[in-house]
């Protein structure tokens, strides 16, 4: 079945790991709608917040919507701002910081299931 969602009117919710501050999550298009393949995530992050330093066993894409910041990408901190598009690859550990002036907006493609058919959190 087809969808049409806005981002505006999508609720979000805290992310729930150790490690965050200030981010929160809207799952755009996910498990829950029948997507086989991918889910598509709307993060905000509050001014000087984060998500957490972590990594997983799959690869995901990023779209920076509004904002700026840094993101921890093979080891090193790298500014980010509106527009910019990300590749993490599986098991590359990384983190997004908001800038103290302002907070951070993007989207984030993860697919349904890790490689080893495990739920992806929050997709």
């Amino acid at each position: 079945m087809a969808l049409i969602r806005n981002i505006h009117q999508t609720p979000t919710a805290p992310v729930q790991m150790p490690g965050v501050d200030g981010a929160e999550m809207a799952v755009m298009v996910g498990r829950e709608d029948g997507a086989p393949n991918f889910a598509l995530r709307h993060f905000r992050v509050r001014p000087g917040g984060h998500t957490p330093r972590h990594s997983h066993d799959y690869e995901h894409e990023v779209f920076i919507v509004e904002g700026g910041g840094t993101v921890l990408l093979e080891g090193a901190e790298r500014p980010i701002r509106a527009g910019d598009v990300i590749y993490i690859p599986a098991d590359e550990e990384h983190q997004f910081q908001a800038d103290a002036s302002a907070g951070l907006r993007f989207l984030c493609l993860v697919p349904v299931t890790r490689n080893c058919g495990e739920s992806t959190p929050g997709s």
